[in-house]
């Protein structure tokens, strides 16, 4: 495993799908299909913030640590304490 800001983190994809509140689809009986709601604004922003997360792109020096931390992107530093505050990322 590759440390993060000196620890091992993963994105806890079952927390994620429960924050999204991925319904069980519905069938309707006048188009006679099913649909499955979500909350788009909550999965375009959650999205984003692991797109933001998975491209960044800053090359850091392992040894360096905590002290490294500080070479991260303003957009990844908000990307992941979003994520680490809604508990969607933790570490081992």
């Amino acid at each position: 495993m590759l440390k993060v800001l000196g620890e091992n983190y993963y994105l806890d994809l079952d927390k994620i799908e429960s924050y999204l509140e991925l319904s069980e689809p519905e069938f309707s009986e006048f188009s006679g299909s099913q649909e499955t709601k979500i909350n788009i604004i909550k999965f375009e922003m959650v999205k984003i913030l692991v797109d933001t997360l998975m491209t960044e792109g800053e090359d850091t020096d392992e040894k360096l640590g905590l002290k490294s931390s500080n070479s991260t992107s303003i957009p990844f530093r908000i990307a992941f304490n979003s994520l680490l505050n809604k508990k969607l990322i933790n570490h081992y």
